[in-house]
């Protein structure tokens, strides 16, 4: 949708379908820093709490809206109508309880902190997701009818690229298993998903598919099925000299794709990459522990990434048309049997690994939807709507104070009582724990710079 311009316009077909393998990877996104953007900021501002604690960050985005009452922030004592059929359980953190199916991480809630005062007041899945993996509104706020376009603000993974590198041969922000979408939205797919304004040099490695599936493998790296060495670097060469003929004879051929291309080149020539991938290297019992199910692979496959040194994972809750977490009807049944069991799992042995793996401490984990739902059951369809006034998510490592609870709701979490955070807020917290300055700004292709923090990070979070 977002592509270039044809890489040779003069060129022969067989010539293009010849450097296929490499220009199919550039068109789908590439990795590293953008051409058109320009980091500024006074690194020295470094002094408060938490600033930079941060090497890696992962967020794993449950698509929908998760419950905030049928999840952390519990209600036992509100009406039937309200309260739900879940119970509430002690956790590892004396007074702090969350959801009885939650059973995993209950034993982990020294580790993480819970914000029960998330607020906005967007309920549109679509622009409420741009919000909230941007920290910025979008160009059109309330709509679940805006398309993405490059005048979307850039998705975190696309900003935290231009200040944390990856090791030559892997990328800079990786979004797994795909781009949410709605499927009833009139826009289709979220906006705020990609390099926004940063343009599509900026854009998340996205890679797609089931990677509990045994015949899964990673889309771009299947480029290389059948290609040696010598051939690649043939390829190479072939391209090369297809975009010096085509500088000779068009002025406007984008220079943003010499640097695209060359890290394209290196992505199918780097093992790596195919290391970093690679999930058969997992033994079953680790396996078993995240799920074999495509959220909990997805962010087996984000530890993995992170370990060899990716800074940014996404992992979008899945939507098969059923269970993502848009729980209009049957939410209780949905969420007991299909959404908060592998949502456990899944975050639960990831927080493990990173504490076994001596990371947590500078891996930022973010566990968050892009609004809640309503406290009054639908009785007619027993599910819950829309409430983006008042919610929950949940943060860990990074500097993170574990063991805490950050903001209260009123008596059905209909809205934040204390200390409200608005999406806003949460990604300028993100920004901060990163190590991106609080001046940092980024240019657009225009040369125009726009200012990175929206919010304001809740310092409260940090541990001193």
């Amino acid at each position: 949708m977002f592509g270039y311009p044809p890489l040779a316009s003069r060129a022969s077909r067989r010539a293009v379908l010849t450097a296929s393998a490499a220009s199919a990877l550039t068109l789908t996104g590439s990795f590293g820093n953008s051409a058109s953007g320009s980091a500024t900021g006074d690194r020295t501002s470094s002094v408060e709490p938490g600033f930079g604690k941060a090497k890696r960050c992962i967020v794993l985005f449950m698509w929908g809206g998760p419950s905030q009452l049928d999840t952390f922030d519990l209600k036992p004592n509100a009406p039937a109508e309200v309260r739900g059929e879940f119970s509430p359980i002690n956790s590892a953190v004396p007074g702090m309880q969350i959801c009885e199916h939650f059973r995993h991480l209950a034993g982990l809630t020294d580790q993480v902190s819970l914000i029960r005062s998330l607020t906005h007041d967007d309920p549109a899945h679509l622009s409420s997701a741009h919000t909230t993996l941007t920290g910025h509104l979008p160009p059109v706020n309330k709509s679940d009818a805006e398309p993405p376009s490059r005048n979307d603000h850039p998705h975190l993974g696309a900003v935290l690229s231009q200040f944390h590198e990856a090791p030559r041969g892997l990328p800079s922000a990786v979004m797994m298993p795909w781009k949410t979408l709605h499927p009833a939205a009139p826009g289709g797919e979220s906006p705020g998903q990609t390099g926004g304004w940063l343009g599509q040099s900026a854009d998340p490695m996205l890679v797609t598919g089931d990677p509990n599936a045994p015949d899964w493998k990673v889309p771009a790296l299947q480029l290389l099925d059948g290609i040696d060495t010598r051939r690649l670097d043939h390829r190479r060469e072939l391209l090369q000299a297809i975009e010096s003929q085509q500088r000779r004879s068009d002025s406007l051929a984008p220079q943003a794709m010499d640097a695209q291309q060359g890290q394209a080149f290196t992505l199918l020539g780097s093992s790596k990459v195919r290391q970093a991938f690679d999930l058969n290297a997992e033994s079953d019992t680790t396996r078993n522990r995240y799920g074999r199910h495509i959220h909990g692979q997805c962010v087996l496959l984000g530890r993995r990434l992170l370990e060899s040194g990716v800074p940014f994972v996404s992992v979008n809750w899945h939507n098969d048309g059923r269970n993502f977490w848009d729980t209009h009807g049957d939410n209780f049944n949905r969420l007991k049997r299909d959404l908060i069991p592998p949502a456990d799992m899944a975050l639960s042995a990831l927080l493990t690994d990173l504490i076994d793996r001596n990371m947590l401490d500078e891996t930022l984990v973010v566990w968050v939807g892009e609004f809640g739902r309503r406290p009054q059951i639908n009785a007619a369809a027993a599910g819950r709507e829309h409430h983006p006034f008042c919610y929950s998510g949940l943060l860990a490592g990074g500097g993170i104070r574990g063991g805490s609870v950050y903001g209260r709701s009123d008596e059905i979490a209909m809205h934040p009582e204390e200390d409200p955070v608005s999406p806003r807020d949460l990604v300028a917290t993100m920004l901060h724990a990163t190590g991106v300055p609080r001046s940092a700004t980024l240019n657009d292709a225009t040369g125009r710079p726009h200012p990175l923090y929206a919010g304001e990070p809740i310092r409260e979070l940090f541990a001193s």
